[in-house]
């Protein structure tokens, strides 16, 4: 396996992660996958078990890698925050305090934890470093039956453009970015198409979007988020939707 180049990624078994997976694996990278079940399998993917709405067992998945790669002389090096999840889609009253702590996990305190440990970790790294955190347009536009999801989402881009700010005065920077994939046919669209318009009122909305063919391949919006990646043309805390590009 070649380490010049290396990409991590959260949630790499399944819809956009594991499109991910697929997409740097086609452009020369060696690919890391953190998720509860294995990547598909390839020679240059190597898949770490681990439950991403624990961030001690994230931590201790994640950690013995970075020291490892710490020691390579790499050409680059990309950390993606892909996995995520709605948790209960329904009024915020018939949310249980356990979905909404674990959601909230998942989708922002684990990635924030892993972020933190990837700056530290490769501090002296002298090589192209990144983070990318897969968001949502959910982070700016409320959705009823959604809370805790825009509610981490939105809380996730702050953390992006707070994190970024930190590594300007760095002397090895990382630089960090979120990115809005758009409507992905994914297993969270499916999960909404079959929710009750009682518990989710938009739910027409994403039902026509699938019955229209307005829904993105996760191959499509891999290969978008890939190029957005590795052409250099983000700026440090810059938050994209390549449904806008």
């Amino acid at each position: 396996m070649d380490f010049k180049k290396i990409a991590i990624i959260t949630g790499g078994s399944k819809g956009i992660g594991a499109a991910l997976v697929r997409t740097y694996v086609k452009h020369g990278f060696s690919v890391f996958s953190l998720s509860r079940t294995a990547a598909h399998p390839h020679p240059a993917v190597t898949s770490l078990l681990v439950d991403l709405s624990d961030p001690t067992d994230a931590l201790n998945a994640l950690n013995p890698l970075l020291k490892r790669i710490s020691r390579l002389e790499l050409s680059e090096i990309v950390f993606i925050n892909n996995a995520g999840s709605l948790g209960d889609v329904a009024p915020i009253e018939k949310n249980t305090p356990e979905s909404i702590q674990k959601t909230i996990a998942l989708n922002i305190t684990t990635p924030i934890c892993l972020s933190s440990s990837f700056v530290k970790k490769l501090k002296d790294c002298k090589t192209s470093k990144r983070i990318l955190n897969i968001s949502s347009g959910a982070a700016k536009k409320p959705y009823e039956g959604w809370t805790v999801y825009c509610s981490s989402k939105a809380g996730l881009d702050m953390a992006t453009r707070t994190m970024a700010l930190e590594q300007n005065s760095e002397k090895e920077p990382v630089k960090i970015n979120s990115i809005y994939p758009g409507v992905v046919e994914t297993g969270m669209q499916r999960q909404l198409r079959n929710t009750s318009e009682k518990e989710f009122k938009n739910v027409k909305r994403f039902i026509e979007l699938k019955n229209n063919d307005g829904l993105l391949t996760p191959t499509e919006v891999a290969e978008k988020i890939f190029h957005l990646d590795t052409d250099a043309v983000l700026e440090n805390g810059a938050i994209v939707d390549i449904r806008q590009l």
